[in-house]
């Protein structure tokens, strides 16, 4: 990623020790590998929200394709999406409607 080599590491780990002292330096080494891996973190969120976003909208236009067929001899990506759609609607309704019967 930043295509850095042993002896340009050697020469930034001297200045850090430089600058910083012997007793400050484990504890900057610390910190900074939390802060890179609280923004590792994240960057994986996003993108697995992305992705989840991106497969909602893929649905969704599936779902518009085979209402606009009405839901007559559809293609198998998109009978999948229907069904994926409604398995997803009874799972919201299940809990519902154990409310309602108790």
């Amino acid at each position: 990623m930043f295509d850095i080599g042993f002896w340009e590491l050697l020469v930034i780990g001297v200045v850090a020790l430089l600058v910083l002292g012997p007793e400050r330096l484990p504890g900057a080494i610390r910190s900074t590998s939390r802060a890179l891996s609280s923004v590792r973190s994240m960057a994986s969120q996003f993108k697995q929200e992305v992705e989840q976003q991106l497969k909602l909208e893929e649905l969704h236009n599936n779902l518009k394709k085979a209402e606009s067929q009405n839901l007559e001899n559809l293609a198998p990506d998109l009978k999948k999406s229907v069904d994926e759609l409604k398995e997803a609607a009874a799972s919201v309704q299940k809990p519902y409607k154990k409310d309602q019967t108790s």
